[in-house]
């Protein structure tokens, strides 16, 4: 059977490395220690052996730094750890944030970063990967608000809390504009307001909402509106002529979820916040 180690024989990187050293003619001293500013990221990557990557600190499932140790966990850190090894390469991580994730790729602070959901402002200035998964927008909602539709949420006797410039504070901004929305600096904030009882419901993924909820269950309850909304989860990266990184990407995420590895990445760590298959609610595949 095919495994996901024997991804880079299939794909020839070695023979590549072997046949681009064998060719390569050695520059002065001088020119070694300077980086070449057309060089594509991958090229770098092969070249330096290093794979660079954003995470974001409190985003689990997605991303998790344990304090007394500073390692990172989560599906996210699985999944590019394996992407690294295929690469050959070391895995280099950042701290960031949802927000500034964008501008670590368009800076060439990071190589990729995992968990951008492909909105098309976005695109305007970074280039994105096939979806690595499937989620759908839902609320947490406090115990006594059960909307049942979106229909039902677009009401200005609703108010609803965001974290702004996100991809919720957009899908909030074209279906429920009539709603009292609240846009706040971080997702924590968003939930403080709910807790607060400042808003009636927070408007966030489905993986983030159950996360949430097993953390704090008093906080209220998840609620899927119909008709679903489903989004995905992509890879971004720094827009460059050379597409070879973006394509490679591509090709094995698509490859390892053929294989099973990214459900299985993913449903391990849900697990490791409490989260199970079990809760995801009817409707929404990963």
């Amino acid at each position: 059977m095919v495994t996901r180690r024997d991804m880079a024989s299939i794909f020839g990187l070695g023979a590549v490395g072997a046949a681009m050293a064998a060719g390569a003619v050695v520059p002065p001293a001088a020119a070694q220690t300077a980086p070449d500013p057309s060089e594509s990221t991958f090229a770098r990557i092969r070249r330096t052996k290093k794979m660079r990557i954003g995470a974001v600190n409190g985003g689990a499932p997605y991303y998790m730094k344990d304090l007394a140790s500073g390692q990172w966990k989560g599906f996210y850190i699985d999944i590019a750890k394996a992407l690294a090894d295929d690469m050959e390469a070391e895995l280099d991580i950042t701290e960031t944030t949802w927000g500034n994730s964008v501008l670590d790729l368009q800076s060439n602070k990071i190589d990729i970063f995992f968990g951008l959901n492909p909105t098309p402002k976005r695109a305007l200035v970074v280039d994105f990967s096939i979806p690595v998964f499937n989620n759908a927008f839902g609320f947490l909602a406090k115990k006594d608000f059960k909307p049942k539709s979106w229909a039902e949420l677009n009401s200005p006797d609703i108010k609803i809390a965001v974290d702004q410039g996100s991809s919720h504070d957009q899908v909030v901004s074209r279906l429920i504009p009539k709603a009292q929305i609240s846009r706040l600096k971080t997702a924590d904030d968003a939930t403080a307001a709910l807790q607060t009882g400042r808003v009636d419901a927070q408007c966030l993924i489905t993986m983030l909402s159950l996360t949430v909820l097993k953390k704090n269950p008093a906080l209220g309850q998840f609620v899927l509106p119909t008709p679903i909304f489903a989004t995905t989860s992509n890879a971004g990266f720094r827009r460059e002529t050379d597409k070879t990184w973006r394509d490679y990407v591509n090709t094995w995420i698509d490859f390892n979820k053929g294989l099973g590895f990214i459900r299985t990445a993913i449903l391990t760590n849900m697990e490791l916040v409490g989260v199970t298959e079990a809760d995801i609610p009817p409707g929404v595949s990963l």
